[in-house]
């Protein structure tokens, strides 16, 4: 057994590059890269800056009812609308006055207070309401007494029963 096998690739190519990769090659490429990243920075802002002057040309006049008008009225200068524009204005702080409404009506809601003090009706927090109604339960009809048919017979009924739970609870304090 003369025949040896010997070990390697058989159709002729070798089982490795042969060649390295040059260095001038990868710093073409980066330098290359460099070049048209600037170049394109700088179209952009050539770009940008026509849009800029297009824009202002383009851009209406302002009303002459209003007074101390800025130069760029695309953005607004801090204090420009309680200076140039008079007294009411509709709305200055919309997050803050939000937040003053809700705020009352929380006060509203969870605290005791008068709702007519001349008639004795009081406010109650709904918790405490709730409570109550848990206690009592609803004013329910007797079971001799007739039905009603009408929507506005009815409503009557919750309103007397409405009042004579608020009525119950006059004067009560947690």
């Amino acid at each position: 057994m003369t025949d040896q096998i010997q070990p390697g690739n058989t159709n002729g190519h070798g089982s490795y590059e042969h060649q390295d990769l040059k260095v001038s090659g990868i710093v073409y490429f980066l330098v290359s890269l460099i070049i048209v990243t600037v170049i394109c920075m700088f179209g952009l802002q050539a770009f940008y800056y026509f849009l800029e002057h297009h824009e202002r040309s383009t851009q209406e006049p302002v009303n002459p009812l209003v007074k101390k008008v800025p130069e760029d009225t695309r953005s607004v200068a801090a204090g420009y609308p309680e200076a140039a524009f008079p007294n009411p204005r509709l709305e200055i702080n919309e997050r803050g006055q939000l937040d003053d409404i809700l705020a009352r009506q929380d006060q509203a809601l969870y605290s005791y207070g008068w709702v007519d003090e001349k008639a004795g009706t009081v406010r109650i927090p709904i918790d405490r309401a709730m409570d109550l109604l848990v206690e009592r339960g609803l004013p329910v009809l007797p079971q001799g007494a007739k039905n009603e048919s009408s929507g506005a017979a009815a409503q009557n009924n919750q309103r007397a029963n409405a009042a004579r739970a608020v009525k119950g609870t006059k004067g009560t304090k947690k």
